[in-house]
Parts: structure tokens; sequence; C-alpha cells
């Protein structure tokens, strides 16, 4: 048994050793380009055959010590949905305190003609910058002559001019992955804290290696005389320690019904700056856990100075909040005031940009300007305010203490109910109701002190959507009728984002299209601008919503607000289902069945309730005469659900959409 293991062992070697010798630019091989689907997902549209990734920090004679990244991929194009894959973007910081460079190289297009490889090599006229934002840019290059079967390589390196920045490296992606390594070098004068996430965790090794650095040293004669410069070289020696991260086979990041943020999820690993110990020099410390974290945010001359400025809008403050004494009303009048002197330019980011004082007068600024000179303006007035650090849903979850965990900043006012969370950032928000970017799981709050503690940013109280519809079916199948739609709080916030974003004949249109061909008449809305009030709208519609067959009429009785499809497939989830928040859905409706017709079928009366008060779904109906009563109620009382209570919610779902698309078959008598 020992020599068949020993056997198996050296082959594996073998074989390992040859795959890794096929993982190097150039060495693109006949049977890659042959493959018609991927081994392991037949509908994957692309996948990565190999991706390389070393980040070094070496020392630089002129800028000192800097951080390398070189990565190197190979990428399989299996269908036109793939050519995507074929256009590479990397961003690249581009600010006054940290600069980046980003540079392609030997990329390369691989085609099979005639039995043969063809290669089409990139251009330069194929390669260009692009500016993001006036914090970041990015390197783009589109390569040339892609086709279903091609094979594409390329390599770019990162060079940082900061020692403390090392890139995220994601080992999966939207498409399978077959090969994925990031291996870093680092001197031992820095500790770097490493982390992972995701669900799939490559294997690990380190490795310490001696180094040493040759610095040029000009030493300058003193005095008179005609002594010349003296030039010279000093060799130090140190330990570089380098970790290498392997994984293979990694499936494809498939989004899923209601994930805030896929990347969460994501196999990945990323460092941050423990402390540094340079020799001849006191060791330094950096983020270790979320107090050092917040305390280094809040010593920041954008941050924490910037809520001590007042001045700038003490008297407006003053005239605003003459006579009134009221907390809550202080909060509502300074929150508008904001709202309405200073909008927002579309950048996040917890350190001021222009600064309080001169966004204030300019009436713009990013989410920092804004929301700290919010918080100031709280405290002016006498209110227990702070900062909260947010990261927002497209940055992903702060799952670990490090100062790039947070891209976002709300105030909270603190009252014996608790903590009012505001952002004034978006004119439909309210307090307690932020926007929804920043609806991602906690925050961090900190006081004056230095002091920091979690806060739920998750909303506790379910927001309403109340619809009462009144229709009548003629014998063609034809419906008439009028609906009332009420929301309030988060449904409201977004209905009234949705009416802003479009005209109101643009918007009647959508609304036509989404809910099956209907035509509308008689619109109105209510409150649309009244934003502590419901959105209310009103409308008349009609459309050919019911089907008829020989003798009988098929009614879905909720028309188009039927949820006809569950949203929950996966026989097994590994991710959190977010609603973003809970919500109460209700529908009052009246059907006037046409005369000549009675019920033949009328769909049972059904309760369901989930476990722990997650969720409960009632479904009532009655028939009087020629009229039919329906009442029908979804609740969701957890904006998030854990992945052991999946199931359960998969089949709530399953036998709510059961119910919901069950007919009323109306036969002629």
């Amino acid at each position: 048994m020992k020599l068949i293991n020993f056997f198996s062992l050296l082959l594996l070697f073998v074989v390992s050793e040859m795959t890794a010798q096929e993982f190097k630019l150039g060495k693109v091989s006949i049977a890659e380009l042959e493959q018609k689907v991927h081994p392991k997902d037949s509908s994957a549209a692309a996948a990565i055959l190999y991706r390389k990734g070393e980040s070094r920090i070496e020392y630089d004679q002129n800028d000192g010590f800097v951080v390398l990244t070189d990565v190197e991929t190979r990428i399989k194009i299996y269908k036109k949905e793939g050519y995507d894959w074929a256009n590479q973007e990397v961003w690249y910081y581009n600010t006054n305190n940290l600069k980046e460079k980003v540079f392609f190289a030997d990329a390369v297009t691989y085609n099979l003609v005639n039995g043969k490889i063809e290669k089409t090599k990139l251009k330069s006229d194929g390669i260009f910058d692009e500016v993001i934002s006036k914090y970041r840019g990015q390197k783009k290059m589109t390569m040339p002559n892609v086709k279903e079967g091609s094979v594409i390589e390329f390599r770019y390196t990162i060079r940082c001019s900061s020692d403390r920045v090392i890139r995220e490296w994601d080992f999966q992606t939207s498409i399978p992955v077959n090969y994925s390594e990031f291996s870093t070098y680092i001197p031992e004068y820095y500790v770097f804290n490493s982390r992972q996430k995701g669900y799939l965790f490559p294997k690990v090794t380190t490795v310490k290696n001696p180094k040493s650095i040759i610095f040029n040293i000009k030493e300058r004669s003193s005095g008179y005389g005609s002594t010349p410069t003296a030039f010279s070289t000093e060799k130090h020696d140190y330990i570089e320690n380098k970790t290498t991260f392997i994984a293979t086979d990694l499936p494809a990041m498939k989004d899923e019904a209601f994930v805030n943020n896929i990347d969460n999820y994501t196999a990945s690993v990323s460092y941050e700056l423990s402390l540094t110990k340079f020799p001849n020099s006191q060791m330094k410390e950096y983020s270790t856990d979320w107090n050092s974290v917040v305390k280094t945010i809040y010593e920041y001359d954008d941050f924490g100075s910037e809520l001590n400025k007042t001045g700038y809008f003490e008297d407006d403050i003053n005239n605003l909040l003459k006579g009134i004494t009221k907390p809550e009303e202080k909060i509502w009048l300074i929150l508008n005031h904001v709202k309405s002197n200073v909008k927002w330019n579309g950048y996040t980011g917890y350190s001021c940009d222009s600064g309080v004082k001169k966004a204030y007068k300019e009436k713009t600024g990013n989410i920092a300007d804004i929301n700290l000179m919010l918080t100031a303006m709280l405290r002016y007035a006498g209110l227990t305010a702070n900062p909260v650090l947010v990261s927002t849903r497209s940055n992903g979850i702060a799952l670990f203490p490090n100062r790039n965990a947070f891209n976002y900043v709300i105030a909270a006012v603190e009252t014996p109910e608790g903590n009012i969370l505001i952002d004034a950032s978006d004119k439909f928000s309210t307090p307690n109701i932020l926007p929804i970017r920043a609806l991602n799981w906690s925050g961090r709050l900190i006081r004056k002190d230095g002091t920091s503690q979690e806060i739920d940013l998750m909303p506790s109280k379910p927001s309403n959507d109340n619809v009462f519809m009144n229709y009548s079916i003629d014998p063609q199948g034809k419906v008439s009728g009028k609906t009332r739609r009420q929301c309030t709080d988060y449904n409201a916030m977004i209905t009234r984002g949705n009416m802003s974003s479009l005209k109101e004949e643009e918007y009647l249109e959508k609304l036509e299209n989404d809910y099956n061909k209907i035509e509308i008449s008689e619109y109105a809305r209510t409150n649309e601008k009244e934003i502590l009030m419901p959105t209310l709208e009103s409308y008349s519609f009609t459309g050919n919503l019911c089907e008829v067959i020989g003798e009988k009429i098929y009614v879905n009785p909720m028309l188009f607000f039927t949820n006809d499809k569950n949203p929950f497939k996966q026989e097994v989830r590994e991710y959190p289902v977010d609603f973003s928040y809970p919500y109460v859905d209700k529908f009052n409706i009246t059907i006037q069945i046409p005369d000549g017709y009675a019920v033949e079928t009328l769909p049972a009366p059904a309760a369901l309730v989930m476990e722990e008060n997650l969720g409960t779904f009632k479904y009532n109906i009655a028939a009087s005469g020629n009229v039919l009563q329906l009442a029908i109620l979804h609740q969701i009382n957890d904006a998030i659900v854990s992945t052991e209570k999946y199931e359960m919610l998969k089949e709530y779902y399953k036998a709510m959409v059961a119910k919901e698309t069950e007919k009323i078959v109306l036969k002629r008598i």
C-alpha cells in the first residue's frame, strides 16, 4: 500500500509539474484552441485557463520602496457572449498622494486556422487611457481578431508609488477559472494582515528568502578645495517573506436573486498594512482593530477637523432654528437645509474633497463634504450627532478592520429611543430612510473622544405597498378597472426616484409595458414632493388580460401584480438573501364577473407562516353573486435572511407563487 501511495504521489507531482509548465505566456496548445466547451461548465461563454499574479515590494533608488504587481492571463473564448473578455480594463489610482501606472504587454490572440496556430499581436492603438474620476483612471485594451474558439493572452504591470498598497486578488470571477495563483514578496520590515473571503479557500505556502539592497551613497565634499564628490555603495541584507496562494477549478460566480454585491462572496485575498519596523527606526503601527482604524480616520485633516468648522453656517442655522426647540424638528429643518443648499457631485468617500466650507459656498460636494457638514450643523444645534463610517453596497461588506473597508459617511443623532440615521445626499431620503446604496449591514459610529461602536444600518420597520384595485371582465376577456397604490418609507423613496427619473409620459409607457401591455388613463399622483408622506398613485386601465377558451374564462385575479416566478431556484444557496429592507405588500381586489357567467372554480384560501416570524403570506377570496373579493398579504420581517433559512424561504416562495398563479374559472350559464 505504501508503494502504491508513493507512486501515486510521484505521478501527481509529475502531472503538476507538466501542468505548471503550460502556465507560461506563448505556450498556447492546439488542444486549448480545439476545445469547444468548458469541461466542467458547458454553459460558460469563456473561461480563464490560468491567471498568475505577483506583488513585490522593491526598493527604488529614486522613490524608495514601491509595489510592483505583475499579472499574466490566458483566456479561452467559447461563445460570442464571451467576446467581452477580449476587452480588458485595469484601474489605477491617480491622486496627488498616490499615483500608479499600468503597462500592458505580450497581448496576443491565438486562433486555429487549417490546423495551425495563428497569432495576432495587439498593436499600440488598441491600448488607451480613460479617466474614471478625479481619483482614478483606467488602462483599457481591446484584443484583435477574436472569434469563437480564440485564446487570448496578455500581461500587465502596475507600479504603485506607495509601499502600503497591495491589490486584492480575486480567485473567482463570473466565468470558470481553471488555475489561479497569487504570490506576495514582502520585506521583513513590513507586516501585512492577509484576509481571505468567500467559500473556497486556496492552498497557501510561505517561504523566507535572503535578499539584499544596494544603496547608492553620494557624499559631497565640504570646505574649500577641489576634492570631488565621493560615490559609494552600501549593502543591506534582509529577509523577504514570500506567500503563495494557489486555487484550481473554481466555478463561475453566478449572481443570484437578492444578493447585495456578489463580490462579497467571491474567493479572494486582501492585504492591510499592520506595522512597519525599519532598521534604526521605531516600530509604527497601523490598523489592527476597528478602534485603531476609526481613530486613524478621525485624525485625518479632511475628516475630524472638518467637524469643528462652524463659522460658515452659524448665521444661517441660527435663523433657521429660531424658536424651534423639538429635536425632531431641528433634525428635519437642518437635513432639508443641507439638501437644498449643497448637491451631491456623485463622488463617495469618507474624506472631504472640497472641504465643508468651500462645499457650502459652492453648493456642491462629495459625500463627506455633505454629511460631515450635516453632522457639524446638528451638533451646533445642540444635538448629540456623530459621523458613521459606511461601506456602500458596491464597495462590499466591511468584514475586516482596515481603512479601505469604508467609502462613505452618514450622520447619526443619538436620542433616548435610539440613533436616527441621516444622509443629506439624496433628495428623497428622510430620517432613518437612507439611500439603498448605504444599506450594507453595519457601519462604525465615531464619537468626539475617538471611541467607536458598530451601528446596524439595516431597517427594522417594514415599508408598506398597499394596492387597492377593482375591475370588471367582459365576455371577451377584456378587463377594465381602477388602481390606487400607496407606498411608505423605502417603497415611497424608490417610487419617487422612479418618478423623477422619467418624464410622466415615459413613466406611464414603462408602466404599461411592465404591466402586460395595458392602457393607462386618468393617471394622478399625490405627495410626490411631500417626502414625509406616503406616495399615492391612481389610474384607470384596460387590457386583454384574461384567457377565453370555449365557454370558459380563465382569470388570474392579481392580473399584472402576480408573482409568477420563484426567484429562488438554486438547490443550495451560498450567500445570504438580502431584501434591503423589511416590507409588507397588501392587495385588496374587487372583481366584477360578466353577466351570464358564474364561478366554476375559485382558489382556496391559504396561509403560510415561516418559522421565527421571518414572513407571512395570507390569501383569502370570497364570492358574493357576481362580485369576488380578494385580500392578499405578503410580509417579510427581516432585511437579511441567512443561508440556513434558505430552504424554508425557497419553499415559502414556491407555495406563494403557486397560489398567486392559480386561476379563477368562470363558466357561461
